[in-house]
């Protein structure tokens, strides 16, 4: 009979509480970078998405301008044109003020409350959903908003 081989029995560890410890900290640290960051980046994607719906509703409206020789009384006016919501989930504010001089007390004023536009206001109310027609306001600053009769687009508290 041949003469059996005795192993030695298989110690099986698990980790040590130092080395779990240390793997959440590192854990940790690298969400601590990555969340702020990530945050950024989707906050700055929203705002884009936004300046790019403005600058395309602003298109529609000077094409219907030019087809009608009026401004539309609402954007609900333009033809084949889906108006989208905001990013965050908002409708987009449109102002007729071109012949209508009550239009101007509820338009978008700069820091010397001077209407920002003498043909339209169109704007987001930005990620809280709140806007005074003050651009100073802080309730207006992350509005994403159209100026200077087209030639801006972008944030409030930019302009």
């Amino acid at each position: 009979m041949a003469a059996e081989t005795v192993r030695p029995a298989t110690i099986c560890q698990g980790f040590t509480l130092i080395e779990v410890l240390i793997a959440i900290t590192v854990l940790a640290a690298l969400l601590a970078i990555a969340i702020p960051q990530f945050q950024s980046y989707r906050k700055q994607a929203q705002n884009a998405q936004a300046i790019a719906d403005i600058r395309n509703i602003d298109l529609s409206i000077q094409i219907y301008k030019r087809q009608n020789n009026t401004l539309p009384a609402a954007l609900t006016d333009l033809p084949n044109t889906a108006i989208p919501l905001d990013p965050w989930g908002n409708a987009y504010v449109y102002l007729k003020i071109e012949g209508d001089p009550l239009a101007l007390l509820s338009a978008k004023k700069d820091i010397f409350e001077v209407p920002i536009n003498s043909d339209y206001d169109l704007y987001s109310a930005g990620a809280d959903g709140q806007s005074l027609s003050a651009l100073p306001a802080p309730v207006s600053q992350d509005d994403i908003i159209r100026a200077n009769d087209g030639r801006y687009v972008g944030l409030g508290a930019d302009y």
